[in-house]
């Protein structure tokens, strides 16, 4: 059964899925990236909720909720500085504020590359820092489709990060939003449970 799932990831190219999309299912696919890395950051359940009311009003909801959604992140966690808080801060800081397809298309592919660097990191451990070289190498295999020497937890974002995209390209509106984010809410789930059992085996 894993197999299989970890095939149907391989046929897809992460790549050419965001090539393909419009500027609102990149707005989406960006902010739904950053949102999985939350649990990194912070415990509070929402603090980019006005992003993506705005998201569902379109490009004047969008840029109208931008600095709502920043000075909540920065209120949800003020005090935490390292790393992982420090790349998911300028996922939210790097989101244009311009509704054009060009500025939402790199915003969204940093976001991905960001989340699967997040993930890959988590995969290797405490203590276990990846070399850059292995980090580049496994995240142009999953974003290129061929995600061969990547761990559990990447493989799932990779999973998550494609069905995002494909949902977004069916066009559903609202509905599609709603999925999207039922989809990122089971990768936050995962990615607490990850940080949650750190925590333990630090005590």
């Amino acid at each position: 059964m894993r197999a299989r799932g970890e095939a149907s990831v391989a046929s897809k190219c992460l790549r050419e899925l965001i090539a393909q999309t419009d500027e609102r299912g990149l707005a989406a696919s960006g902010l739904a990236c950053l949102e999985r890395c939350l649990p990194l950051l912070t415990s509070e359940a929402d603090p980019l909720g006005p992003l993506w009311a705005g998201l569902a009003e379109g490009a004047g909801g969008w840029s109208g909720r931008l600095g709502e959604a920043r000075e909540g992140l920065a209120r949800a966690a003020p005090e935490i500085e390292d790393e992982a808080a420090a790349l998911i801060r300028q996922m939210l800081d790097a989101a244009p504020d311009d509704w054009d397809v060009e500025p939402m298309r790199e915003w969204a592919d940093d976001c991905s590359v960001a989340a699967l660097e997040l993930h890959h990191r988590l995969d290797a451990g405490p203590g276990g820092e990846p070399a850059a070289s292995a980090v580049i190498e496994v995240l142009k295999g999953c974003r290129e489709g061929e995600p061969t020497h990547a761990g559990p937890l990447v493989t799932g974002e990779l999973r998550r990060q494609i069905r995002v995209l494909e949902i977004l390209a069916e066009g559903e509106g609202r509905l599609g939003l709603r999925q999207v984010q039922r989809v990122s809410t089971e990768g936050q789930r995962v990615l607490r449970a990850v940080v949650s059992r750190r925590a333990r085996v630090k005590r």
